[in-house]
């Protein structure tokens, strides 16, 4: 993977401003899908076309990155820089993103945050295997036991169930929810491996640009996505009555929708930055990370219990975690060794 004018002290400053909008942003983004859903919110394609419908704003810095292009290079500055190749790779992923999205929203619409969140920890270790599999990741003993770990702290919530289910949810609903939001997590585990193939692959240099574009392409094409699922589902219709249901009013319901899409709009650009700027694996431990803050804010914001099957499958996702962390950081040290040997050895032999 090319990263064009980059030095490694840019990337590591692009990849820190990276992480923290993806800190936030996967501790809010949950938050307010739930509160949609708590205070009278009910359309799930609705939920699920708002975690990408925020992609023209990713126009305002292209316009910016294209003027400047412009400036330095003047007439032969490109008016965009993603190949057919890479528009289409990205338009069907994008496609992919959206059907992620519905199952992700209608896990959340049956589900607490909190049981949610523990269940999605589960896409690291999707996204191991699917590394392994799309862009050739070695497993090590380290990812291994972070793959047994988070697939233990999963099964181990599914023992009981009904334990946390929300008022009026009913047992077949809230196992539905259940079995959707595993399936989303799994699915986007191998939606991340693919985006960094897209990188490896794109036989071009890989620039801010380029990596916005891929972003603005697959936001759109989720969004197309649920917007067809909002027009079978007569969502848009529904949407002016649902406002002046919601409990905390009107203007708020407005308030909480806006809010929503920016601070989906903003996970999805940390995500693909991270990915850019480090790997899809990278990505996906950051998400895992940031588990016990959601964990908590939940708990504060909508009183949600934790019961001791939650406890014990933190502890696991979080044991997960920092053994996956821990062989990339040994996995990076030997790489890093390996080459500083290289470099003697060529020295010695001029």
């Amino acid at each position: 993977m090319e990263h064009q004018g980059l030095s490694t002290t840019m990337r590591r400053i692009l990849l820190l401003i990276n992480c923290l909008i993806l800190a936030v942003d996967i501790c809010g983004g949950p938050l307010m899908m739930r509160l949609y859903y708590v205070e009278g919110g009910s359309r799930i394609w609705f939920s699920s076309w708002l975690q990408t419908a925020g992609w023209p704003i990713t126009l305002i810095p292209l316009v910016i990155l294209y003027f400047y292009r412009q400036k330095t290079e003047g007439t032969n500055a490109k008016y965009y820089l993603i190949t057919p190749r890479i528009f289409i790779a990205s338009f069907i992923i994008g496609v992919v993103t959206g059907l992620d999205d519905f199952l992700y929203s209608w896990g959340g619409s049956k589900l607490p945050v909190s049981t949610s969140s523990l269940l999605l920890a589960a896409q690291l270790a999707f996204t191991a295997i699917g590394a392994f599999f799309i862009v050739k990741l070695k497993f090590t003993p380290y990812s291994i036991n972070a793959v047994v770990l988070l697939t233990l702290g999963a099964v181990l919530l599914g023992v009981r169930s009904n334990g946390d289910r929300p008022e009026g949810v009913t047992s077949k609903a809230y196992i539905i929810g259940f079995m959707m939001t595993l399936l989303a997590a799994a699915l986007y585990g191998v939606i991340l491996p693919c985006i960094e193939l897209i990188y490896l692959k794109a036989k071009q240099a890989i620039t801010a640009t380029l990596v916005l574009e891929i972003q603005m392409v697959m936001c759109f094409a989720a969004t197309a996505f649920c917007t067809v699922g909002m027009i079978v589902n007569n969502n848009f219709k529904a949407i002016s009555r649902e406002a002046k249901q919601f409990n905390l009013g009107e203007a708020r319901y407005y308030t909480v929708i806006v809010w929503t899409t920016i601070v989906w709009l903003c996970f999805f650009v940390g995500v693909i930055g991270v990915i850019y700027c480090s790997s899809s694996l990278m990505s996906g431990v950051m998400i895992a990370v940031l588990l016990p803050v959601t964990e908590v804010l939940a708990v504060v914001f909508f009183r949600e219990n934790f019961l001791v099957e939650k406890g014990l499958a933190l502890f696991l996702c979080l044991w997960g975690f920092v053994s996956c962390f821990y062989g990339e950081f040994r996995q990076t040290k030997k790489q890093k060794n390996k080459s500083l040997k290289s470099e003697m050895t060529t020295t010695r032999t001029v």
